[in-house]
């Protein structure tokens, strides 16, 4: 469980620092949109009050509480698989992702009552209109991870 907990707290702490830095110290909550490297990555605030391509968007408090509570859910369903089943390394590996990137955004649930979405990358003729933020890719890499290579059994 430890390798779950140390992806766990990077995951955590690499996407809120990078919240914190787009956010606020670049001001992206103002200025709404940075070009970083244009059309390849952009900065381009967006509240996402739902979940993942803003369905289930509303602004409503119960929704906000009602996904708060489901990723808790999947964070304790996933810590309770992981203690009772634990694949091997790499599964924990992309456990932690998940759990990491679930908690980072019940956080900017919780402070800011949307989850903050910034990354924004197009290419190749092919305009995203979609932001993301590192949660979400961990929240997606962990999750195709676990489904698709859980690893041996009786990793530590």
């Amino acid at each position: 469980m430890r390798t779950v907990w140390l992806w766990t707290a990077v995951i955590f702490v690499l996407d809120q620092l990078s919240k914190i830095w787009v956010v606020h110290v670049m001001d992206l909550a103002t200025k709404l949109s940075i070009d970083v490297w244009p059309p390849f990555l952009n900065f381009r605030m967006a509240w996402n009050y739902g979940i993942n391509f803003g369905l289930l968007a509303g602004d409503a408090p119960a929704t906000r509480w009602i996904l708060i509570s489901v990723a808790i859910g999947i964070v304790l369903f996933v810590l309770v698989w992981m203690r009772r089943d634990p694949p091997g390394r790499a599964g924990l590996v992309f456990a932690g992702l998940l759990i990491g990137g679930a908690l980072g955004n019940v956080v900017d649930r919780l402070l800011y009552g949307a989850v903050a979405d910034f990354l924004n990358m197009s290419c190749c003729g092919f305009d995203n209109p979609f932001a993301f933020n590192v949660a979400d890719i961990a929240i997606f890499v962990g999750a195709i991870g676990l489904a698709l290579f859980p690893g041996s059994k009786n990793a530590s």
